[in-house]
């Protein structure tokens, strides 16, 4: 499955104007935070700390309307802690953002 960028990219556009550097920070900081939402993810083994990062996780789908991203969250918060088919749903989408 390829990542769909359309919505994406569309909101990074409508920050960055017509400038490439500011596009790629924001794009990096997407990554970053993405990453560090993920580990929190994977690093949950309570009820309240899984729903609180896939909320946060969310969160951030939403703010970049990354729609894919928000349906992986609302997965993740409907699942068990540690749910390992989540995460790797989530790790694939990580995969094919950072090489998209």
């Amino acid at each position: 499955m390829a990542y769909e960028q359309g919505a994406f990219d569309a909101t990074l556009t409508a920050a960055a104007g017509q400038d490439p550097e500011l596009f790629a920070e924001l794009r990096a900081a997407f990554c970053e935070s993405l990453e560090r939402h993920l580990d929190l993810l994977k690093r949950a083994r309570c009820d309240g700390n899984w729903a609180i990062a896939a909320q946060r996780l969310k969160g951030l789908a939403a703010s970049f309307h990354a729609s894919e991203l928000i349906d992986l969250a609302d997965e993740a918060i409907g699942a068990a802690p540690g749910e390992p088919t989540v995460v790797r749903r989530i790790e694939r989408y990580r995969d094919r953002f950072i090489a998209g």
